[in-house]
């Protein structure tokens, strides 16, 4: 599923601008649903499912961008095992009792979390007007191949490209440049989308066409710079081929 099939021909659009020849997606929170664990949860948890699905979901961000950053990423530790780490912690956090076999089956269903529902319509779509497809994700291969396939996505990404082989996650530099390397072409060639602001600033400042899916209308990251575009859904990035 690793491979490159990007075209040398630049399209040009009527504002100068060149149509991207790739579109890299996100993958939790953007293809993949993170927070439709809340479900589960709320089953295991009744009136905590939703409060622990969000903090499950930021103390895994946090965690991801604490072994990146602490001793030159000396203090790595694959995706699912810091998954696996932030939901023991907000489990203790809010006080919630669990059990082994609770864990089991929130991790399990963290492998197989809801796709979006216009996923396969908008990469199939890509697909159709002969542009290559991708995610680059924080997910350890493992978990993105089980993610892939239990949405259905397979035939529909040309790279699935996982940040575990550099042993850094998203923000670092060196995990946008693994798009670059994929698709064979430079980052303002390629357009990156994702639901997570963070993640879409420090696409746009790596050099990436950018869009935010911003579901929740919520407000950009006060930096001083904006994505290159924002939408309310994955339809979104068929703008930049209209």
């Amino acid at each position: 599923m690793e491979y490159s099939r990007v075209s040398s021909k630049v399209k040009a659009t009527p504002s100068g601008a060149t149509t991207p020849l790739a579109v890299l997606f996100d993958a939790y929170g953007t293809l993949f649903d993170v927070y439709s664990v809340g479900s589960l949860a709320e089953q295991l948890f009744p009136g905590k499912g939703q409060a622990l699905a969000v903090m499950w979901r930021d103390k895994q961000i946090e965690y991801t961008r604490l072994v990146s950053t602490s001793n030159d990423g000396a203090h790595y530790q694959p995706f699912w095992d810091l998954t696996r780490a932030a939901l023991r912690y907000a489990c203790r956090r809010l006080g919630l009792n669990l059990l082994a076999e609770f864990e089991s089956q929130l991790m399990n269903q963290y492998r197989h979390l809801s796709a979006f529902p216009e996923d396969r319509e908008v990469l199939r779509a890509l697909k159709d007007r002969g542009i290559a497809t991708g995610i680059l994700s924080n997910g350890d291969p493992a978990m993105l191949d089980v993610a892939v396939k239990s949405a259905g996505l397979e035939g529909l990404l040309d790279h699935v490209i996982s940040t575990h082989v550099i042993r850094k996650y998203k923000t670092h530099p060196e995990a946008y440049a693994l798009g670059e390397k994929a698709c064979g072409c430079t980052a303002s060639k390629i357009a990156f989308v994702s639901s997570n602001s963070w993640d879409a600033l420090a696409a746009t400042w790596y050099g990436y066409r950018t869009l935010w899916v911003n579901r929740q209308g919520l407000p950009f990251e006060e930096l001083g710079t904006q994505p290159t575009r924002t939408g309310s859904s994955l339809h979104d990035v068929l703008d930049f081929f209209a």
